[in-house]
């Protein structure tokens, strides 16, 4: 019977597992070899060069700059999306007043859940295209239109937004209306995360804590948190990709993909200059595999550092 049942199971996964193996393994083995060789691209001609280019990665300037943009995403996207988020799910969750039926959300919470969420709902070159007309470096923007009308801003120098390298506490300005529109983005699909977790929370504890004199504030400290944590956890870490990636944004948003002069250059962004600008393939897959390393490494450490025994309730 056991045989018969692993006959089964074997001829029933030996599909698709080939398929996952030829279309997403294969490539990520062709990678690597790609990786330690000097391929231009178009040609077929490799010449075997063992790590150079992972050494290579070491001195590049324009790796290091793509680095550190990464690491602000890092550091700036989950925290922001993630307390915007928990702020939003506990005003719409248990935000309202408290009455005979109980503690309750804000009043019309499921219309807000519906706006908040409905980014996600829309294609990037929708996002793409509306807030290119927001961020238009010229008076007929929309932001550049506001601030030129209650007179914030010159009409014959308006923001150039998206276009402006100058540093802002220490990070190119582009970078921060980029953090602006991610934020924006996926700050409605993390509120109705928690807010789902918020709603498996018994309401008895919330009413306990209030007749026993907590605030909003510390009930939110001392209960909310605690019992979101894993939920936290697993947004950190799906921001934490989000942020190693931001190559749609760069790429539809920003002049030459990356710029002005590299200002907004992230390791994807990178990976594509070096493969179809400079025509160096091998150095492109080795960064990308260096990447994919570091990106394991860190959702490794996340989920390290964030596991705790389960909270029973």
């Amino acid at each position: 019977m056991r045989h018969g049942k692993a006959r089964f199971v074997t001829g029933f996964l030996a599909l698709p597992v080939a398929l996952y193996v030829f279309y997403v393994v294969w490539p990520y083995a062709q990678a690597v070899g790609y990786s330690m060789t000097n391929w231009g691209g178009y040609s077929d001609t490799q010449e075997f060069v063992g790590l150079a280019n992972y050494v290579r990665l070491f001195g590049d300037e324009l790796i290091h700059k793509a680095f550190w943009h990464n690491v602000f995403f890092l550091v700036t996207l989950p925290l922001f999306t993630i307390a915007l988020a928990l702020f939003l799910s506990f005003l719409l969750n248990v935000g309202g007043r408290g009455d005979r039926a109980g503690v309750r959300g804000v009043r019309g919470s499921g219309i807000y859940k519906i706006i908040f969420f409905f980014p996600q709902v829309l294609s990037l070159v929708l996002i793409a295209i509306m807030w290119g007309a927001i961020y238009r470096g010229d008076s007929q923007g929309l932001l550049n239109g506001i601030l030129i009308r209650v007179g914030l801003v010159d009409a014959e120098a308006p923001l150039k937004f998206v276009s402006d390298p100058t540093p802002f506490l220490g990070v190119p300005a582009v970078l921060w209306w980029l953090l602006l529109i991610a934020v924006w983005g996926g700050v409605g699909f993390y509120m109705v995360l928690f807010s789902a977790a918020m709603q498996s929370i018994p309401k008895d504890i919330f009413e306990a804590a209030m007749l026993d004199g907590a605030s909003r504030v510390t009930s939110f400290l001392r209960i909310t948190l605690p019992l979101l944590r894993d939920s936290i956890s697993v947004a950190w870490v799906y921001l934490g990709f989000i942020a190693l990636d931001m190559y749609a944004l760069v790429f539809m948003m920003t002049p030459n993909q990356g710029g002005p002069d590299h200002a907004s250059e992230v390791f994807a962004s990178v990976i594509n200059f070096t493969a179809f600008n400079k025509g160096q393939f091998g150095y492109a897959c080795a960064i990308g595999v260096a990447l994919a390393i570091f990106t394991l490494l860190l959702a490794a450490v996340q989920l390290r550092v964030t596991r705790r025994e389960r909270i029973e309730y």
